[in-house]
């Protein structure tokens, strides 16, 4: 993993992981030990989900650069499957509440997202390769090459 990348994953997981916090504390306070620990998992659903993607996402971008946005479709879909059959597993669940699950797990990615978004905008990723200064030089203009 390249130093961006880990910049990347630590300004997603860091916020994510605030998030989880706050959703923690809320599904305590409304739905007691069983809301905190449906939070808790969540988010941790959430969390590995989106970091996945993003491993996925950015191996993709390094191996397969013509392949980048079709992969990011697919993935985003990847991600919506898994969450939807995470859901589906755990609808009947006594361990935890679900609706703190639920809400977390959607506030979680919300946030990640964004936060995914955040990290892109602000990175200073070079679109071209430059060329090395010692390979360059300085041929007259109009001479062949």
């Amino acid at each position: 993993m390249q130093s961006n990348d880990a910049r990347t994953l630590m300004q997603c997981a860091v916020p994510t992981a605030v998030a989880g916090v706050v959703a923690v504390a809320a599904g305590f306070v409304l739905a007691g030990g069983k809301g905190a620990i449906g939070a808790a998992v969540g988010t941790a659903v959430a969390g590995g989900v989106m970091a996945m993607g993003l491993f996925v996402l950015q191996r993709t971008a390094k191996s397969f650069p013509h392949l980048f946005q079709a992969m990011g479709l697919v993935l985003y879909v990847t991600q919506f499957l898994i969450s939807a059959v995470v859901l589906a597993v755990f609808r009947d669940t006594s361990l935890f509440n679900t609706r703190a699950f639920a809400f977390a797990l959607l506030g979680a990615v919300l946030v990640w997202t964004a936060a995914q978004t955040r990290a892109y905008m602000k990175a200073k990723i070079l679109y071209v390769e430059p060329e090395a200064s010692e390979a360059r030089e300085s041929t007259p203009a109009g001479s062949p090459t």
